[in-house]
């Protein structure tokens, strides 16, 4: 099955059984417009959005400002500096791996095309029992029935959520693409971990994707087919050296052990060291 079918799939079973969290399209006011942003939702996302594509696509460079929680968002989920920290990274790293498909990206006080940012404004924390719970669950039908696939769903219990608003400007500060974004696991197609900031974790890296789609292509990430990844990406996403060396500021991908670590539930933090060089949030 496609993974657009078995997306459908999920979000119809969440329909049914209340599977899925909500996420609100919170607004933290660090956008210099709301103005003019239309609805383009996806099959488990919720979000507004505004492009100039002609400016866009012409643009040919991307400096990022490091992602940060609101004032709002921080004070309202039980996340650690360090694991605040290790989210807004994955945001960073996720968008950065995806505007280098395109974009050249530069650093620190260099002149670009673009000045990207993202705000998270909203974080519902995982219920780590209910995730651990879903774990033990899991491995029940392996043990009755070895060899045999069977899909367990994660019980829809203490399931967490993300909300992002991000926009990327030109020198003169003029907002050239904007988008509001919400979107919260669920029991078919989120893994679940015995952690807190577990599925705000691997819901940073789905923002992070579809904010960079929307600037690499001037067009909304939402309602076409899926894309082979390419070979450059494939082999960052798998803890190689990323395409362009301005994207290690924000840490390399947990790779495989990443890739375990989420199918067995365990923390982020385990997998994921971010990087040193990240200073921590500041709440605006």
């Amino acid at each position: 099955m496609s993974p657009v079918r078995r997306a459908a799939l999920a979000a119809a079973l969440c329909l049914v059984t209340a599977g899925c969290a909500t996420a609100p399209l919170n607004r933290a006011g660090s956008l210099a417009t709301y103005d003019d942003l239309k609805a383009s939702d996806g099959v488990l996302t919720k979000s507004v959005l505004r492009v100039d594509k002609d400016y866009v696509l012409a643009a040919k460079t991307v400096r990022l400002v490091p992602t940060r929680f609101s004032a709002t968002a921080a004070a309202g989920v039980p996340f650690s500096e360090d694991q605040r920290r290790l989210i807004g990274n994955a945001i960073d790293r996720a968008v950065c791996v995806g505007l280098s498909e395109r974009f050249q990206i530069v650093g620190g006080a260099e002149q670009s095309d673009l000045i990207a940012h993202a705000v998270i404004t909203h974080a519902a924390p995982t219920d780590p029992a209910a995730a651990g719970a879903s774990k033990v669950v899991s491995v029940v039908p392996t043990i009755l029935l070895p060899g045999v696939p069977v899909p367990v769903p994660r019980i829809p219990i203490g399931l967490g959520s993300l909300s992002v608003e991000a926009e990327a400007k030109d020198l003169r500060g003029k907002q050239k693409a904007a988008m509001v974004w919400g979107r919260g696991a669920n029991s078919f197609t989120s893994a679940g971990r015995v952690s807190a900031d577990g599925d705000a974790y691997d819901l940073a890296s789905a923002f992070g994707a579809d904010f960079s789609k929307l600037l690499v292509s001037g067009n909304s990430p939402f309602g076409t087919g899926p894309s082979l990844p390419s070979a450059e990406s494939l082999s960052t996403t798998l803890g190689g050296a990323p395409k362009q060396a301005a994207c290690e500021a924000f840490g390399r991908a947990p790779g495989v052990a990443g890739l375990i670590g989420e199918r067995i539930g365990v923390p982020p933090d385990w997998t994921d060291k971010g990087t040193a060089a990240q200073s921590p949030p500041a709440s605006n």
